[in-house]
């Protein structure tokens, strides 16, 4: 008698940024519409102006930039007695540039830091895209090792031949509902933490990036 044993392996591993995005914003507001435009305008020119000299898509240390994003509106906030005040501009416009050199970004964040208007906005750290192909197939691979081992394990203890794959999907396709688990984001983006070594400011900022986390799972059918 043949018997049908489903399981879904899993496994998942960390590596280490190679790639990061920072987002800045040069951010004003104020009375009036085309001086809060126009302040934005020029430190976005500012900011790009540190960028550029940077960038080479091969090389880097920038690999890639944008500065594609322009907001501008206006609002009548009240006061605490309940009074509209009158009208209040912002505008903001937003810059994108990505680092394969951490030091280079650390040199930049410092000179950003202290620009007024100019808004940190967060840093996505990254692999490559060949090394995210390379690592999932790597994963994937993994995860289905898994669910042979756990395939034998439950095979032995039921006493049973051993395991024949019959049927191998993402998590949920098998067709017969045996599998509820979602399948885990296989590629995730995590936090930076910067910090200076020096609290009185005399020292480099230092950027330590969180490891890249890549995840699979994968639904495995047998007959044994």
């Amino acid at each position: 008698m043949t018997s049908t044993i489903t399981v879904q392996g899993s496994h998942t591993a960390w590596f280490d940024a190679e790639r990061a995005t920072l987002h800045v914003s040069a951010a004003f507001d104020g009375p009036k519409r085309d001086e809060v435009f126009a302040r934005a305008t020029s430190t976005a020119a500012d900011v790009t102006g540190i960028i550029t000299p940077l960038f080479d898509a091969e090389a880097g240390p920038v690999t890639w930039w944008s500065s594609d994003r322009v907001s501008v509106w206006s609002e009548r906030p009240w006061n605490n007695e309940g009074k509209r005040l009158p009208l209040v501009y912002h505008a903001a416009i937003s810059v994108q540039a990505r680092f394969r050199d951490f030091d280079a970004l650390s040199r930049v964040i410092e000179q950003l830091a202290i620009m007024d208007g100019v808004n940190l906005g967060g840093i996505d750290w990254d692999l490559t895209d060949e090394r995210r192909t390379a690592v999932t197939d790597e994963v994937r691979t993994a995860a289905v090792a898994d669910a042979i081992r756990k395939a034998g394990t439950y095979a032995a203890a039921a006493g049973l031949g051993t395991p024949t794959v019959v049927a191998v999907a993402d998590p949920g396709m098998l067709g017969d509902g045996s599998s509820g688990s979602p399948a885990p984001a296989p590629y995730e983006r995590m936090a930076f933490r910067a910090q200076a070594m020096d609290a009185g400011g005399g020292a480099p900022l230092t950027l330590t990036p969180e490891q890249i986390q890549v995840a699979s799972s994968v639904d495995v059918r047998f007959s044994a």
